[in-house]
C-alpha cells in the first residue's frame, strides 16, 4: 500500500498514525531499516521529513536518497548523531533480535529532543501459538530464524520507565485496518504472501509501543 493514499486517514495504519504526528520539517530516525521498505512509505506519507536511518547492516542504495544512513551494531554501539536531535524515531521488528534492549534506550533518551516520541513495533507473543508458514512468511514467531526471543510490551514498557526521561505513552496491537479487512475474503484462498499480510493484521501479530522523552 502506498502511503500518499493515507494522508487524509493515516488512522488506517498503526505506524502511519504515528507518524503522521511527527512536527512538519522534523527528524525522524527509523532503526532496523532493512531493505528500506518502510522508509519508502514514511517518505510517501511525510515527505517534508527529514530522514535519519540505523541498521547493522541495511541497503542504503535502496533508501529514500535524503536519508543520512549510518551503520550501527544495537546491541553495543552509540549512534553517530548529537544529543536532542530527533523529533521521532520508528523501530519496527528489531528488539526480538537483540541480546538487551537496555543500550538501545538509553539512546533513545539521548537522541529524543523533549517531547519527542519512539514507535517501537515487535511480534507479539500470540505469534508463538502461530502455525509454520514454512519458508513463505514469518507466522510462527521462529520462522525466522534471526528472532531470539518475544519481548512483551509489558517487559518492554517496564524497561522503558526505568530509563531516565522516558515515559510511556501508549501501547497495544498494530494493524492495517484495511489489510485486515480483506482476511475474511483471503481466508479460504491458497497461501501467499497476500493472504499471510491480511492474516497478520486479521489476528493482530505485531504488538507497538509509544514513549516520550520528557523534559
Amino acid at each position: 500500500m502506498n502511503w500518499k493514499y493515507l494522508r487524509l486517514a493515516p488512522w488506517i495504519d498503526t505506524r502511519s498514525k504515528f507518524v503522521s504526528s511527527v512536527p512538519s520539517g522534523g527528524a525522524l530516525l527509523d532503526l532496523g531499516s532493512s531493505d528500506g521498505e518502510t522508509l519508502g512509505h514514511i517518505t510517501e506519507l511525510r515527505p517534508d521529513l527529514r530522514l535519519f536511518s540505523a541498521d547493522k547492516f541495511g541497503h542504503p542504495e535502496k533508501y529514500p536518497k535524503q536519508c543520512d544512513f549510518r551503520r550501527v551494531d544495537f546491541d553495543c554501539e552509540k549512534f553517530p548523531w548529537p544529543d536532542a536531535s530527533m523529533d521521532a524515531v520508528t523501530c519496527m521488528h528489531v528488539i526480538e533480535h537483540l541480546q538487551d534492549v537496555d543500550k538501545l534506550l538509553a539512546e533513545m533518551a539521548r537522541l529524543l529532543k523533549p517531547g519527542g516520541r519512539a514507535y517501537f513495533e515487535t511480534p507479539h507473543e500470540k505469534s508463538l501459538d502461530m502455525p509454520s508458514a514454512k519458508g513463505q512468511f514469518t507466522l510462527n514467531f521462529f520462522d525466522d530464524p534471526t528472532h531470539i526471543r518475544v519481548v512483551t510490551m509489558n517487559e518492554f514498557g517496564d524497561k522503558v520507565s526505568k530509563v531516565p526521561k522516558l515515559k510511556v505513552i501508549k501501547s497495544g496491537i498494530s494493524r492495517n485496518l484495511f489489510f485486515a479487512s480483506t482476511y475474511p475474503f483471503l481466508y479460504l484462498s491458497s497461501p501467499s504472501r497476500k493472504r499471510y499480510t491480511a492474516q497478520v493484521h486479521w489476528i493482530g501479530w505485531s504488538a507497538y509501543l509509544i514513549f516520550e522523552k520528557v523534559a
